[in-house]
């Protein structure tokens, strides 16, 4: 048996190196002149490396703020994707599935930030999708 590091026992961690893999995929077809190239590229690599750093840290603010940047990073992520479908570089089709991981990835990280901060401050989602 392989000695872990606690990151790697991580479910959440394992599913934003699977999306690492599948967003290099993606950018083996998309031009490295376009903007968002280099933002997904740097923001897939970021919400692993975030997730990693993070649990390493002893308290929970600390674990918290690197949780959020990793979450933040997803987020960046999903945009890019719906970025280059609007640039007509990628198919809706072709980010369904990544985008879906990508949700995984961030439903998992607010379980895990609330889960050691429960009594931390989360703004309501209500009358965010109106805006």
């Amino acid at each position: 048996m392989s000695t872990q590091f606690d990151h790697e026992k991580l479910k959440v961690y394992q599913q934003a190196l699977q999306f690492v893999a599948v967003a290099t995929s993606l950018l083996e077809v998309i031009p490295k002149t376009i903007s968002a190239h280099n933002q997904l590229d740097r923001a897939s690599t970021a919400i692993a490396l975030n997730i990693a750093e993070g649990t390493g840290k002893w308290t929970a603010p600390d674990r918290c703020r690197f949780y959020d940047i990793a979450r933040g990073s997803a987020l960046e992520c999903a945009a890019c994707l719906d970025v280059l479908v609007v640039k007509q570089l990628l198919s809706a089709q072709a980010i369904a599935d990544p985008k879906q991981l990508l949700v995984g990835v961030v439903s998992m990280l607010v379980g895990l930030t609330k889960a050691i901060a429960p009594n931390r401050v989360y703004e309501d989602a209500a009358g965010f999708g109106e805006v």
